[in-house]
């Protein structure tokens, strides 16, 4: 094989304004691990070892699925089966630099598990499609004090940013963790495979200033991309209220529940009910039914007195779980209040797609 010089092999971007060599040594130094080798994963990881990144862990406890082959590009049909953390190590090593470590680890992480794998870190990646693993791993990396890199990519929408000290966490912008069913995921909604080439490039940008220094990272900030359009939005956000109770301990009967299809007859009859939204600002920025007024979860008490109590109240969020949270809230006060099954994604499925999902 052909000696490759490393000042020749990273020079392109060593000539990169504030990048140099000083940036290309913290490369070298960083230890970076990463979380999901799918379709995020089979873009941001190739990026970073061909970059120049000391060491990057490759976490994944799943075995390759056909399924998964249309853009889990690390991957190939032979591979079915096999571990995926084995099988990216496997595609990943070839473009490492000399002295650079590629490691797998195939597990599933868990609050057990995450702080030995995350030992010495620099930076962690989330590139899984899992709920309660996106709230593990940011409560991981506070808990380490480093910076975490996160996207997601489902049908044809896909977002990024990143949670690093002292601005605000991955958790701020869903302070009430939602059903699990209640979020589309890529074996539900589909995805588009260049989708998440995009959305996993991006996170390997943000991974790389971070490193080197370099730029202006995401945090407190989140790129939403929106493939069908070709339109990539910014929304801001800042630490979330402290959330109320969740209402996962006394659950609301169905008396006091509404479908999406009932709120859009109210809606087109011209009723006399007021909609809230107890999402988060940046939510609302996203999509949003008409006439409807914001009031996330964490100020409903505080701001209460802006509702008509005469008035019936329907509310609503991403899923339906905070806002079953918030009518029960509002009936202990005195308020005719139901929620909105489904929440706003189910609004886009079964009334009008041309709203957003996220």
């Amino acid at each position: 094989m052909t000696d490759v010089r490393p000042d020749l092999r990273f020079a392109r971007q060593a000539a990169l304004p504030g990048f140099g060599r000083e940036g290309q040594r913290r490369l070298a130094a960083a230890r970076v691990v990463v979380v999901g080798a799918g379709g995020l994963g089979s873009a941001v990881l190739p990026v970073l070892v061909a970059a120049g990144v000391g060491e990057v862990v490759v976490v994944d406890g799943d075995v390759v699925d056909e399924t998964n082959l249309h853009r889990q590009t690390l991957h190939s049909a032979d591979d079915v089966g096999r571990p995926k953390a084995d099988s990216a190590v496997a595609s990943l090593e070839p473009h490492a630099a000399p002295g650079a470590l590629v490691r797998g680890v195939g597990l599933m992480l868990d609050a057990s598990t995450a702080p030995q794998v995350l030992a010495g870190a620099t930076l962690l990646v989330d590139a899984t499609d899992s709920l309660p693993v996106r709230y593990l791993l940011d409560d991981a990396a506070a808990a380490a004090g480093i910076p975490l890199v996160w996207g997601s990519a489902t049908g044809y929408a896909g977002q990024v940013g990143v949670a690093a000290a002292p601005g605000p966490r991955w958790r701020d912008l869903f302070p009430v963790e939602p059903a699990e069913d209640a979020v589309a995921t890529c074996a539900v909604s589909g995805v588009l495979p260049s989708l998440c080439t995009t959305i996993g490039g991006l996170m390997a940008t943000e991974v790389l200033k971070l490193l080197s220094g370099v730029g202006r990272p995401l945090v407190g900030r989140v790129l939403v991309v929106d493939a069908l359009s070709a339109t990539v939005r910014e929304i801001e956000y800042l630490p979330a209220d402290p959330p109320g109770p969740t209402g996962t301990e006394t659950r609301m009967t169905d008396d006091h529940d509404v479908t999406v299809e009932e709120v859009s007859d109210l809606i087109t009859d011209g009723a006399d009910v007021q909609l809230v939204d107890v999402r988060e600002p940046w939510e609302a920025e996203i999509a949003s039914l008409p006439g409807s007024t914001l009031i996330p979860l964490g100020s409903l008490e505080s701001r209460a007195g802006e509702l008509d109590k005469d008035r019936p109240v329907i509310a609503y969020c991403h899923g339906g779980v905070r806002s079953a949270d918030a009518a029960e809230r509002l009936r202990a006060a005195g308020f005719d209040a139901r929620s909105m099954k489904g929440g706003i994604d189910r609004w886009s499925r079964r009334v009008d797609p041309s709203v957003p999902r996220y």
